[in-house]
């Protein structure tokens, strides 16, 4: 935007009261002169508060450029997102559809090989892979749709049981120590096997953070507002420079992964009305908080 030119005359204002006064001091009578030096001062002062006013709009245009280019950013990348969403999907499905005959023809072959440890052993791994995509065909599927929860009450300790339970291999080749700590007759209304989907990423999360054994504790805390399920873990704790950035998708800090698993924990609790924070504890490890509200507030928020 070019500077405006703003026209004052301070010499001329000066002349014209040099000219009033040597009117005033002639002899002859002459007709009153209007003001022209208060004339030229009261456009000056009007020229000024223009000028300020001008500069003052020209910075408000600025402020207001710099929050759309911000803005548009921000729609590009959502409008990414659900692009690669939907392509995320299609291709998910398709994968899990060729799992399935092939998860069949290695039970088949196992029960073939059963007699050579050589063989079965070999066999594990191949299985053992075909595990790890399908947790990745899941994380991609779970991403990418946008259901609504399906209400139902059921209790919080033994949703909590049936997950350490899926996991008490891993819990044991890891050396992790397992604490739990909820009132045996919460119940809780809530989507089941969306809030066992977070509560299971949330752990997986914590074992990572500890490869070489540690403390995992879950420790469940009924309110007046809902519900608060908190994951910790004796690991080395979350950077600063990371906490801001955990919940993005496909964000990830490790060699393997889909950076999915937090983003779902995210949306999850998003799709609830609640949400989910992290934060380093006071003597090492973190802690992830996911926070359901009583379904009236969730409907609340939702809305």
């Amino acid at each position: 935007m070019d500077e405006p030119h703003i026209l004052k005359f301070p010499h001329l204002a000066q002349t014209a009261a040099d000219q009033c006064a040597t009117a005033q001091s002639s002899a002859d009578p002459v007709e009153p002169q209007p003001d022209m030096a208060a004339i030229l001062h009261a456009w000056n002062e009007a020229t000024d508060r223009l000028q300020r006013t001008h500069e003052s709009l020209r910075a408000e245009v600025r402020r207001l450029t710099d929050e759309l280019e911000v803005k548009n950013r921000e729609l590009a990348r959502q409008n990414r997102l659900a692009d690669l969403g939907q392509m995320a999907s299609h291709v998910a499905h398709e994968v899990r559809n060729s799992l399935v005959p092939m998860k069949l023809y290695l039970s088949l072959l196992r029960r073939r090989i059963s007699d050579d440890p050589g063989s079965v052993d070999v066999l594990d791994k191949v299985t053992s892979g075909f595990t790890a995509l399908e947790a990745t065909v899941g994380d991609l599927l779970h991403f990418s749709s946008d259901r609504e929860p399906q209400w139902l009450t059921f209790g919080v300790a033994r949703l909590l049981d049936e997950v350490c339970q899926s996991l008490a291999p891993q819990l044991e080749a890891q050396g992790i120590q397992l604490e739990i700590d909820c009132p045996e007759q919460l119940g809780l209304r809530a989507d089941r096997d969306m809030l066992r989907r977070a509560i299971l990423n949330l752990v997986l999360n914590a074992l990572d953070a500890m490869p070489d054994g540690g403390l995992l504790t879950i420790t469940v805390c009924p309110s007046a507002a809902g519900v608060e399920i908190e994951v910790g873990d004796s690991g080395p704790g979350i950077a600063d420079a990371l906490l801001g950035r955990l919940f993005e998708p496909f964000f990830t800090t490790k060699s393997s992964g889909t950076g999915l698993g937090l983003a779902i924990v995210d949306r999850i609790a998003e799709a609830h009305g609640g949400h989910v924070v992290a934060l380093n504890g006071a003597e090492g490890g973190a802690a992830f908080t996911l926070s359901i509200p009583h379904p009236s507030r969730a409907l609340e928020k939702v809305a």
